[in-house]
């Protein structure tokens, strides 16, 4: 498990394709259903998310995958949507059905998505920016998230 400061202080966070529609989409859907206020968001592209990926050293992940880092731990593609699903109101855990998949098939179905996402759902021109309370929930850069 990893001790920095930004993961003792957010347990839960995901690092998103800020360019990405159905990625932005899905980060909505995530704000709106965390109930409970969990999960802290970044955007893959920015030095919020940089930050996070070196200091996880996931510099080989590329953009085309949702990252969770659960209480320090980091997942990615199909488990860790399925992972954040978990903490989503009901009826929403029930998608962890999907982990009777072998992971091979699940993230070979991520991959797919992943591949055509831009041109089935579209590509902004920069990452959107966050505003009211959804703005509260990204992460942003300090010194906690330079701490190793």
């Amino acid at each position: 498990m990893y001790k920095s400061e930004l993961f003792k202080k957010n347990r839960h966070i995901i690092l998103f394709d800020g360019l990405c529609n159905l990625c932005s989409g899905f980060l909505q859907f995530v704000y709106k259903r965390d109930r409970k206020q969990i999960f802290k968001f970044a955007w893959i592209q920015a030095e919020s998310g940089k930050q996070i990926v070196d200091q996880l050293d996931l510099s080989g992940e590329k953009s085309d995958t949702i990252v969770l880092i659960d209480a320090g731990i980091p997942y990615t593609k199909s488990t860790a949507f399925l992972r954040i699903t978990t903490y989503l109101r009901f009826p929403w855990p029930l998608l962890n059905i999907g982990y009777l998949l072998p992971l091979f098939i699940r993230d070979g179905i991520y991959d797919w998505v992943a591949a055509n996402r831009y041109k089935w759902f579209g590509k902004k021109a920069a990452c959107m920016i966050p505003t009211g309370a959804l703005s509260d929930r990204f992460l942003s850069v300090n010194s906690s998230l330079t701490e190793k």
